[in-house]
């Protein structure tokens, strides 16, 4: 396990480096700082390709049967993103439709599907692939909403791996620990060069591909172990996944279209009226939401105690954001 992790960390870390330097030689996978996005945060030029890095040290996955499964479908979701960040090219339609065949893909190989929701509510297996392919789907783009700071949403993976690992490893699941064991180390390589320097950015591919990942890693185990609760997962991605329902809400109730980019996202606030610095704002966040993280891994097996996890998770983000709005409106 941890001669895997290591090694995917240095493939992944030296490609990055090869990535870096010809992005700056040939201007490719440039993102400008010059460009008027709400969501930029860099004042010079930077790569957004980091999934590249992620993507070839998830070769090593071919050495587990289960890895190699997963791996058509993660290349998938890395393609939805990948030719965003090169040519700008995709629609949103082309996209979400390439991440469903991709969940698809993934559901058929390794047959992770949630029908049982906990607290005695059981869906029928072709619903169970409906609700599974719409958690991945939105656990992808949840991911690259998240992705604004250095760190920030490649830290949020990190963690919700580790938590995985755990439960893999309580459940004696050693071909899935290996597999995340590969994940961890692949996206560590990309984390030291994001954070705090901001070297590469992880990009459209790798946050897509990321989520892809976590979301079907969290299907599979709730489907696969009756004791993992599926509002584990939830708890679990409660930060991103509620980032996406509030900024919906939140835009709609003043006339916006929810795929219409703003400046008032938590993470945008927090930069702006708490720490005013790019490395600090991911740092700040990931802070705050481990022990959400760290609860929901305690009690992988009990749904009531997730659902109260999660709730108590949405109720301190909205009084934080609202103090935070208000602060930022005077």
């Amino acid at each position: 396990m941890i001669t895997l992790f290591f090694a995917a960390f240095f493939i992944s870390l030296f490609t990055l480096f090869v990535v870096i330097h010809l992005s700056h030689k040939h201007t490719f996978f440039i993102d400008c700082e010059q460009t008027d996005k709400p969501q930029k945060f860099h004042d010079e030029p930077i790569p957004r390709a980091g999934g590249i890095g992620i993507i070839v040290a998830l070769v090593l996955l071919v050495l587990m049967p289960f890895g190699l499964k997963l791996l058509p479908s993660i290349v998938l979701a890395f393609i939805s993103g990948i030719f965003e960040d090169f040519h700008n090219s995709l629609t949103p339609r082309i996209r979400i439709l390439l991440q469903v065949i991709a969940a698809v893909v993934a559901i058929w190989f390794t047959q992770s599907v949630v029908t049982y929701l906990g607290l005695g509510i059981e869906l029928p297996y072709l619903v169970g692939v409906v609700f599974s392919i719409f958690a991945i789907v939105g656990m992808v783009n949840a991911i690259n909403i998240i992705d604004g700071f250095n760190g920030l949403a490649s830290g949020v993976i990190l963690m919700i791996l580790t938590s995985f690992a755990i439960v893999s490893y309580q459940h004696s699941n050693t071909e899935l620990l290996h597999v995340i064991s590969v994940i961890l180390g692949a996206t560590f390589g990309f984390f030291v060069l994001v954070f705090p320097k901001g070297k590469i950015f992880l990009g459209d591919g790798g946050a897509y591909m990321l989520g892809f990942i976590v979301s079907l890693i969290g299907i599979f185990l709730a489907g696969r172990y009756d004791d993992v609760s599926p509002w584990y997962i939830l708890a679990l991605f409660i930060y991103p996944v509620w980032e996406v329902i509030f900024s919906i809400i939140r835009k709609l109730s003043i006339g916006l279209s929810p795929m219409k980019p703003d400046i008032y996202h938590m993470h945008m606030l927090v930069h702006r009226q708490v720490t005013k610095n790019n490395p600090l704002t991911a740092l700040f966040i990931l802070v705050t939401i481990s022990p959400f993280i760290v609860l929901s891994t305690i009690y992988a097996n009990c749904s009531m105690c997730n659902i109260k996890i999660a709730s108590l998770f949405v109720v301190c983000y909205v009084a934080f954001y609202r103090y935070l709005y208000k602060k930022d409106k005077s």
